[in-house]
C-alpha cells in the first residue's frame, strides 16, 4: 500500500471515528433528556423543604377532576419591598403546583400573572380588578387569596412564616368541591337585603360572598314554613319587628336537631322575637345603646372605633394586623354569666368596646350620661359566639354541633361601612367559622429566613475595592501567568 492510500485510509477512519463519537454523544443526550423528561426524581435538600409541596397538598392534587387556573395580580414591579417578597414566594410555590399537576390530564393547575392596571382587558374578561391578591377558579367558582391570608405575623408586623400552600390549596379544595354551602337570608321582618346597593344595603356584602364560593338566597320562613336542607347558614340582618314564635321555634329546632349555623344582627330599639332561642344558646342582648366618649375610640364623624378583641380564629387577623371595626348605634352583647356551667355550650364575647363605655337604658332621651346600678359599664360586648361542644343533657356523644354568632348591630356590614377593611374581615372570619369554612389543612407553613450583616462605612469601602479590583487582578493575573508558563 502506498503512502498516499495509507494516509487517506487513515483519515477516512479518523472521520468515520468523529462522526461515530458525534452520534453516540447524541444519542446519549437525546437519551438522558427523555428519560429526565418521563422518569425525573427532583431532590429538595433545603432545610425547610421550601421547594416542595406537602404529602396532602400533592395527594389532593393527584385527586383534581377539573382544571384550576390561579392568577396572580402580584407584581414584582413595585416600590413596596412586601409585595415583591409576596411575588417571589408565590412564584416558587405556583411553580410546584404546575409540576405537581403535569401529568394529571382532567386536573392541571394553570398560573397567570396578571397585572391589573396594564392587562385591563384581560383583567375586566375575568371579573378580576383587585391587586396583590390570588384568584383561584374552576369553571364558574371562584376564591381571593389576599395577602393577610400568605402570612403568619408576629408582633403585627413582623413576617414570621409564609402560609402561602395552606391557603392555595384550601381555595383549590373549595372551588373544585361538588357541593357550594349555601348561605339564606331570613326575610320579612324589614332585614337588610343582598340586592339593596344603597348605603344601607347589603350589595357589596353579597359580591364578596359570592366571591368566596357562596350560593345566596333569600328566605321567608313566614311562607316556607321550614328552613331548607341545604342551608349552610341563616343571616338575620337587622330585623326592624319581631319574628313570630313558630319562626323562632324553627330556628330552634334548626340549630338544636339539624346543627345548624346562624348570624344574628339586631339593632339598638328593635324587638327581635328570639328571646327563649338566645337564651337557650346562652347569649344576652340588652335593651340598650352603647356610648363611648373616648377620643380614642370614637371617629370624627361619631362612630364607633372597636379595638379589643379576644384571641379567636375568628378576630385572628384583625389582632395579627391591629385592624379596628367602625360601626355606628349598638347595643350590648354578652355570654350569659348565669347559665349552667354544664350545659355543653362554649359562649364567648369576642368583640368589645373601651373601658370607658357604658351601655344607655335610656337611650331613647335626647340627653344621655351613665346611671349607676342601671347601666352597664366597662368593656361591653358587640360581638358574641356560641357553639354546642357536647350534646345537651350530657349525652355520651360525639357529634356536631350547632353554631350561634349574634352581633349588637347591622350597620357593621352594611355598603358605607364595609369597605372598612376591619369590618369585613371580621364578619366573613365570623361566616367562614359558622359555616365551617374556617378548618385550616394541616399543612406547616415555611419560615421566613433572614440573614443580617452588620458592615461599618469603611469595611464597606474596602468590600467594594475587593470585588472591583483585588478579585479581577487576581484572575488576570493568574491568566499571564499561565500564558507564560505554557509560551515557555
Amino acid at each position: 500500500m502506498s503512502f498516499n492510500d495509507s494516509f487517506r485510509t487513515a483519515r477516512w477512519i479518523r472521520i468515520v471515528n468523529l462522526l461515530l463519537q458525534a452520534v453516540l454523544f447524541l444519542a446519549l443526550f437525546g437519551g438522558l433528556n427523555y428519560i429526565a423528561l418521563n422518569h425525573s426524581w427532583r431532590w429538595d435538600l433545603t432545610k425547610n423543604r421550601r421547594y416542595s409541596l406537602s404529602a396532602e397538598t400533592e395527594s389532593y392534587l393527584k385527586r383534581l377532576d377539573q382544571p384550576v387556573r390561579v392568577v396572580v395580580t402580584f407584581t414584582d414591579d413595585t416600590e413596596s419591598n412586601e409585595i415583591a417578597q409576596a411575588y417571589r414566594d408565590l412564584t416558587g410555590l405556583l411553580r410546584e403546583y404546575n409540576y405537581a399537576t403535569r401529568n394529571n390530564a382532567n386536573g392541571q393547575v394553570r398560573v397567570d400573572f396578571l397585572d391589573v392596571y396594564q392587562r385591563r382587558r384581560d383583567a375586566e374578561a375575568l371579573g378580576i380588578d383587585q391587586p396583590n391578591a390570588v384568584v383561584v377558579i374552576a369553571g364558574d367558582r371562584r376564591r381571593t387569596v389576599t395577602i393577610d391570608e400568605l402570612y403568619r405575623i408576629k408582633n403585627k408586623t413582623t413576617r414570621e412564616a409564609f402560609r402561602g400552600e395552606s391557603a392555595i390549596t384550601a381555595a383549590i379544595l373549595d372551588v373544585t368541591a361538588a357541593e357550594r354551602k349555601k348561605i339564606y337570608f331570613v326575610q320579612g321582618h324589614g332585614e337588610l337585603r343582598p340586592d339593596d346597593v344603597r348605603e344601607g344595603g347589603l350589595s357589596l356584602l353579597r359580591d364578596e360572598l359570592r366571591q368566596r364560593n357562596f350560593d345566596l338566597a333569600g328566605l321567608d320562613l313566614a311562607q316556607q314554613r321550614r328552613v331548607p336542607d341545604d342551608a349552610s347558614l341563616l343571616i338575620i340582618a337587622g330585623p326592624q319587628g319581631r319574628l313570630a314564635p313558630f319562626e323562632e321555634e324553627l330556628l330552634r329546632n334548626y340549630l338544636q336537631t339539624r346543627a345548624g349555623r346562624i348570624v344574628l344582627m339586631v339593632d339598638p330599639g328593635r324587638q327581635h322575637g328570639l328571646d327563649t332561642l338566645l337564651f337557650d344558646w346562652g347569649v344576652i342582648v340588652y335593651d340598650n345603646l352603647i356610648v363611648d366618649q373616648s377620643a380614642n375610640f370614637l371617629s370624627d364623624s361619631g362612630e364607633l372605633i372597636l379595638k379589643h378583641f379576644l384571641p379567636n380564629p375568628i378576630t385572628e387577623n384583625l389582632i395579627r394586623n391591629d385592624l379596628p371595626v367602625l360601626i355606628g348605634p349598638a347595643r350590648v352583647v354578652s355570654d350569659d354569666l348565669g347559665r349552667a356551667a354544664d350545659d355543653g355550650l362554649d359562649v364567648k364575647k369576642l368583640v368589645a368596646t373601651s373601658d370607658a363605655a357604658w351601655g344607655e337604658t335610656s337611650y331613647r332621651l335626647s340627653q344621655r350620661s351613665y346611671t349607676p346600678g342601671q347601666d352597664l359599664r366597662g368593656q361591653l360586648g358587640v360581638l358574641a359566639i356560641s357553639e354546642r361542644t357536647k350534646p345537651a343533657n350530657n349525652l355520651p356523644l360525639s357529634v356536631r354541633g350547632g353554631r350561634l354568632a349574634v352581633f349588637g348591630t347591622s350597620d357593621l356590614v352594611t355598603n358605607n361601612r364595609i369597605v372598612n377593611i376591619g369590618n369585613l374581615n371580621l364578619f366573613l372570619s365570623t361566616v367562614k367559622w359558622c359555616a365551617d369554612s374556617d378548618t385550616e389543612l394541616n399543612i406547616p407553613a415555611r419560615p421566613i429566613e433572614r440573614f443580617q450583616l452588620a458592615l461599618s462605612q469603611d469595611e464597606l469601602s474596602r468590600l467594594r475595592l475587593g470585588l472591583l479590583f483585588i478579585v479581577p487582578g487576581t484572575v488576570a493575573l493568574l491568566g499571564i501567568f499561565v500564558y507564560w508558563t505554557r509560551r515557555s
